[in-house]
């Protein structure tokens, strides 16, 4: 329980995501059908993270598809098919029409970008 709870702060933490441990804690008692006392109710938004980490280091199938993060990791993670304002295309693969998906940081016109992703045609099967 405690390397699954700090595996998925950490993770957040990395996409600037700060979660709640309690939360977090108590979702993966909850998937893992582990009868703790005392256990805090999880936000949706914890709950998508938790299933995503838990289905990608836990689950034992073969080696993930493009099925696997579109339909299933996706709508864990987007569960209101937004993100902040922005709409999102939940399931699809991304496209390029507004521009290279990016990693930024900072205020809008003085940002920093700290990844550019490969173009979208790149992640199409074939």
């Amino acid at each position: 329980m405690d390397t699954l709870t700090e595996d998925v702060l950490k993770s957040s933490e990395i996409e600037g995501e700060k979660l709640d441990r309690g939360q977090v804690r108590s979702s993966i008692a909850r998937r893992l059908g582990i009868e703790i006392a005392g256990l805090t109710t999880a936000d949706r938004n914890v709950v998508g993270v938790v299933e995503m980490m838990l289905d990608a280091t836990l689950a034992l199938r073969p080696a993930a598809n493009s099925a696997t993060p579109c339909s299933i990791w996706h709508a864990a993670l987007c569960p209101t098919g937004r993100s902040g304002m922005s709409r999102i295309n939940v399931g699809a693969w991304r496209d390029d029409k507004k521009g290279p998906m990016q990693v930024v940081s900072g205020p809008i016109g003085r940002d920093r970008v700290h990844y550019e992703a490969p173009v979208a045609a790149r992640l199409r099967e074939k």
